[in-house]
C-alpha cells in the first residue's frame, strides 16, 4: 500500500462511511422501546448491544456524549473517526492494546454517572458471547448493565464474524432495552459470572424479541446475508 494511502485511508473510509450511515439513518422508521425509564436512573450505565448491531445506536445516540471504547487497530482508528463524527465520546483500547488503561478510563467515566455504550462481544469475537471487560467495569464502577436488543428489516447482513446487519434505506427498526442488572462492590467472582451469563441470555433474549417483532425466525436471524 503506498504511504500516502496509508497516510490519508482513516480519513477518507471514515467520511464516505459516516456519509452513508447517516443518511440511511436519517430515513429509517426507527422505534425504541423502555430507554426513558433507563435514561432518568441515577448513576453510570452501560447499554450493551451485540458487535454486529452498532449502526442502528450509532444513529439514535448521535450528539449525546455517551462514551464508548474503541480498538487501536487500524479499523478502530476509522471507527474512532465514525463515532466522533457522530457525537460519542471515546476512549481508545481493547483485549490486546491498551486494555488495562481504557478499562481504568472507563471506570472513572462511570463513576461520575456517564453513560457508555459497550459491545461485549466485540472487537473480535466470538459473536454473542459476553467477554470479562464489561464485567469489570459494571464491579469496579457500580454502574448498571442494561441489555439491549436490535433489529432491523428490510437489511443487509454482511459476511462478517458479526454478520454487521445495515438496514435497507426507508427500513423499519426496533431497539429494545431490558432491565438493568447490577453487580455488587463486594461480589464474589461466583456472583460475577452469575451476572454476566444474566446479561448475556438477557441480550439474547432481547434480540430474538425483536427480530421476531420484525418478521424474522430463529433461523432467519443467524444467517448471514438476509433481507
Amino acid at each position: 500500500m503506498k504511504a500516502w494511502w496509508r497516510k490519508v485511508r482513516p480519513a477518507v473510509i471514515s467520511a464516505v462511511a459516516y456519509a452513508i450511515v447517516r443518511t440511511i439513518g436519517l430515513t429509517l422508521r426507527m422505534t425504541i422501546e423502555n430507554f426513558g425509564a433507563i435514561e432518568k436512573m441515577p448513576g453510570g450505565k452501560i447499554l450493551a448491544g451485540w458487535h454486529g448491531r452498532t449502526f442502528i445506536a450509532a444513529n439514535y445516540f448521535k450528539g449525546r456524549g455517551v462514551w464508548t471504547i474503541i480498538s487501536h487497530s487500524r479499523d478502530g482508528e476509522i471507527q474512532n473517526r465514525i463515532f466522533s463524527k457522530f457525537g460519542f465520546k471515546t476512549i481508545r483500547g481493547s483485549t490486546g492494546r491498551g486494555g488495562v488503561r481504557a478499562a481504568i478510563e472507563a471506570i472513572k467515566v462511570l463513576r461520575e454517572g456517564q453513560t457508555m455504550a459497550f459491545t461485549p462481544d466485540g472487537p473480535r469475537g466470538p459473536s454473542g458471547i459476553v467477554q470479562s471487560g464489561i464485567m469489570l467495569m459494571a464491579h469496579k464502577s457500580g454502574a448498571a448493565l442494561v441489555p439491549a436488543g436490535v433489529s432491523a428489516r428490510p437489511r443487509w447482513k454482511l459476511p462478517t464474524w458479526d454478520a454487521y446487519l445495515i438496514p435497507y434505506p426507508f427500513a423499519k427498526a426496533l431497539m429494545i432495552f431490558g432491565d438493568p442488572i447490577c453487580v455488587p462492590s463486594d461480589a464474589d467472582e461466583a456472583t460475577i459470572e452469575q451476572a454476566r451469563l444474566q446479561l448475556e441470555g438477557e441480550m439474547h433474549r432481547l434480540e430474538a424479541e425483536a427480530e421476531r417483532r420484525m418478521g424474522f425466525g430463529t433461523s432467519e436471524a443467524t444467517e448471514g446475508a438476509r433481507f
